[in-house]
């Protein structure tokens, strides 16, 4: 008998629903998981979920396991922990890029383990973290550098996370928001507003996906400073402030997409490499500041308009299933 499982599509931008899915039986090489935890990316998700894809990136954009196209209607998410119900790795605990799904069959080689000392909903933040790991090979900071975090979203606040422990730097979480200090302290990291936040920056990453954070991102390095960019700004166009002090001062803007592996670990580490290491990272509780609600899958329809409008505000929101969801 086929087993049945419930997916969250996006239905046209803007509507989502709950759609039922027949699961394929699985081969020798594949997992059956049920899923634990999703999480919903606030930044990529709910730009999806407007409608905001540029048509130039629909295939570059695409999830793994995504089934349908930009703009709509389309499968998509990349953030899914759950357990192996039947398969090699039976009972284990898994993360995987898969959507909002209560059941799914992929190839073993498709999930990785989730680390013994790492629970399982803060493991969904692996994607996020292996992102922020992918921008700091691509910045490689030096010990005592000088370094701001500008965008305390998912992606800047995992950037913050690690920073945190890295030997004499100083290290400033910048956002409009001043209610993110909370989210600064909670990290073990400074915070400051952007026109409070200290210059002379020997690095800055920048992840508001905002024109004025880039720009600000720009007035805060010191000469020869580089700014990595980890916003993604989909349709939208952004005003750089390339005239000024900008060549005056040798600045460099460097971006870094978390598609590739950072040249400066290409051919020595493969992306299962760095999935394991963002893993081996959240071991640290200090990770769990990042999750800031929790909804059931059922009410995902609801949810997401209201996570894309900022109504509920949220860096990493949880989705929980029940045991017998797709049943």
């Amino acid at each position: 008998m086929s087993m049945k499982a419930e997916a969250f599509w996006l239905a046209e931008p803007g509507r989502g629903e709950i759609r039922p899915v027949t699961l394929p039986d699985p081969g020798p090489d594949d997992v059956l998981v049920r899923t634990l935890h999703s999480g919903v990316s606030r930044g990529t998700e709910t730009l999806v979920f407007r409608g905001g894809v540029p048509e130039s990136q629909h295939e570059v954009m695409r999830a793994p396991f995504q089934e349908g196209d930009f703009p709509a209607p389309v499968k998509y998410g990349y953030l899914n922990v759950g357990v192996v119900e039947q398969g090699a790795l039976a009972g284990r605990t898994v993360f995987s890029l898969f959507p909002h799904q209560t059941r799914f069959v992929v190839p073993a080689s498709a999930v990785t383990v989730v680390p013994d000392q790492v629970p399982p909903a803060r493991a969904v933040l692996a994607g996020t973290v292996e992102t922020a790991l992918n921008g700091l090979w691509d910045a490689a900071p030096l010990i005592g550098d000088r370094i701001a975090v500008v965008g305390a979203g998912m992606v800047g606040a995992s950037v913050a996370a690690i920073l945190s422990k890295f030997p004499g730097a100083r290290v400033q979480l910048v956002d409009a928001n001043p209610e993110r200090a909370s989210l600064a302290a909670a990290l073990g990291v400074d915070f400051a507003l952007p026109s409070d936040a200290a210059g002379d920056c020997d690095l800055v990453i920048h992840a508001s996906a905002t024109a004025a954070g880039l720009t600000r991102s720009l007035e805060l390095l010191a000469p020869e400073g580089t700014v990595v960019e980890l916003s993604w700004y989909g349709d939208r166009e952004v005003t750089v402030p390339l005239g000024e002090f900008f060549h005056s001062r040798r600045l460099v803007v460097k971006s870094s997409q978390v598609g590739g592996i950072a040249p400066a670990r290409r051919g020595r580490r493969t992306y299962a490499d760095r999935l394991a290491t963002a893993l081996d990272l959240l071991a640290d509780p200090v990770f769990d500041a990042l999750l800031t609600g929790e909804s059931a899958f059922a009410a995902l329809p609801e949810v997401m308009p209201k996570l894309t409008s900022g109504e509920l505000p949220a860096l990493c929101h949880l989705i929980t299933y029940d045991d017998k969801a797709g049943e």
